[in-house]
Order: structure tokens, then C-alpha cells, then sequence
């Protein structure tokens, strides 16, 4: 049986396709301003891709916060299910997963059946989300494919203390004026990011095995901190950023 899922975020637009339990081909495009018109064309790539036709496929679930407004999915379900499905299927033991994407921040506890027990989510603020390291990284005239990279090179990380991203931006100026390191802040950046994403996970008691989905998972520096807050390895998958697709592609099967 060939499934799909495609995953609306607020900044990119995620498809899978999946047949009995193997994962077919995956597309990230970047959403823009129509929801709708993103959903469709991030499918009709990856069907192109894997020179399939749209009959070929018999169930779709959408997920994300544009869910809703993909006309061709047979059903809608919330990322949180889809997230704790698609990191269960990755790897079944996993028992918390961290997603951190563009605008929001989620933790999840799962069980062995892949089942969300209990998770916690920040949509209210950017500090904690790629929006963040984005806005940082534009401060200090970095390219965000480098960032992470960069904070590794750090001798000691500089003190980030603000919870918001406005003021978070005037403390990395005043680093900046002051002489400090560019890899210095840069690495304080990730920390805060870390102690934020921590500070959410301890509400629901995570606990190891944990893996990292979202965009954000690609950045090793936040991943890094993280480790260094949870004291353990974090797994991060090659699917990382299409986890919330590939959980719905696994639950169309179910339907």
C-alpha cells in the first residue's frame, strides 16, 4: 500500500511518500504565502521525483499548522501525533521526542507503541525556534547553514540572559561592541536555545532515548547543547526535518 503525508509548517512544506512500511522519497520546499498552493506543489514534486502518478497513491494525512487547507489529504491530524509516530517508526525505542521547527517548539513523550503520553509546546514566542537562531544569525552576519558549525569553535560561551528574541538581539549587539568572540556568541545563542528547549521538556519528565526532529535538528550546535543539558546522546535521523510527513504517511495506512 502507497501512503503519503505531507507536513504544512510555517516555514517549509514536507511530503512523504511510503510503501508497506519503507520510506519512497521525501520533499522540503519552503511554504510561502499560500498554503494550499505549497501543499500541492511539494507533492506534485515528489511525485514527479519518483515518477509516480497521483493514483498510485491511496490514502494521504496532512499535518502542521496548515493542515488543514490541503484539499487532496483524506485527513487532517495534529503534528504532535504524526511527530511521535514518525520518530516511533524511525526508532522504536525513542521515548522523547524534541521538535524544534521555524515558530514553534514541542516535546513529546511517547511510549513503545509509538502513542504520545504527554507532551508541552511553545507557539507563543520565538526564542527557542529556528525563527531565533535566523534572526541571530542575520545579527551577527552569519549564514544559518553555518551557524552551528561555528559555535563548536567556541572557547567559552557568552551569556545570553534575555527570554525574548528583541532583546535577545540588543544583548548580541552589545557583545559585539564589546570585542567578544563572533564563535563565542554565537555558541551563548545555542546555549539559550538549549536551556529553553530543556526547561520545556523537564515539565513532562523526558527521558533517554530522545531524538530531535524539525529543521532545527540539522544545526549541530543546538544539538550539541542539548546534549550537554540532558547529559545523553541525541539521536538525530536523516529524516529528521520530514519526521512529521513520514508519521503521517505511516498513519494513513492505518485508515
Amino acid at each position: 500500500m502507497r501512503t503519503a503525508g505531507i507536513d504544512i509548517g510555517s516555514i517549509t512544506a514536507k511530503a512523504a511518500i511510503m510503501e508497506n512500511g519503507a520510506v519512497l522519497g521525501t520533499r522540503v520546499i519552503f511554504t510561502g504565502y499560500n498554503v494550499e498552493i505549497a501543499s500541492r506543489k511539494v507533492y506534485d514534486e515528489l511525485l514527479a521525483e519518483l515518477d509516480m502518478p497521483g493514483s498510485a497513491v491511496e490514502k494521504i494525512i496532512s499535518t502542521g499548522y496548515g493542515r488543514n487547507s490541503v484539499p487532496f489529504a483524506h485527513k487532517a491530524m495534529t503534528e504532535i501525533i504524526c511527530h511521535g509516530t514518525g520518530a516511533h517508526f524511525l526508532r522504536n525505542d525513542i521515548r522523547t521526542v524534541i521538535d524544534v521547527g521555524g515558530q514553534d517548539s514541542k516535546a513529546m513523550v511517547v511510549d513503545g507503541s509509538g502513542m504520545v503520553r504527554d507532551f508541552v509546546m511553545n507557539d507563543k514566542c520565538a526564542a527557542g525556534t529556528g525563527r531565533f537562531l535566523e534572526v541571530m544569525a542575520r545579527a551577527l552576519e552569519v549564514n544559518l547553514d553555518d551557524f552551528g558549525a561555528q559555535s563548536l569553535k567556541a572557547a567559552n560561551a557568552s551569556r545570553i540572559s534575555s527570554i525574548c528574541t528583541v532583546f535577545a538581539e540588543s544583548e548580541v549587539i552589545s557583545l559585539i561592541s564589546k570585542g567578544e568572540s563572533r564563535e563565542n556568541i554565537i555558541a551563548g545563542i545555542h546555549d539559550s536555545v538549549a536551556s529553553r528547549v530543556y526547561a520545556m521538556a523537564q515539565r513532562i519528565k523526558a527521558s533517554a532515548p530522545i531524538m530531535m526532529t524539525g529543521g532545527v535538528a540539522k544545526n549541530i550546535g543546538v544539538v550539541r547543547a542539548l546534549e550537554k543539558k540532558f547529559n545523553t546522546a541525541i539521536e538525530v535521523n536523516e529524516y529528521a526535518q520530514v519526521n512529521g510527513a513520514i508519521g503521517a504517511a505511516v498513519l494513513a495506512a492505518r485508515l
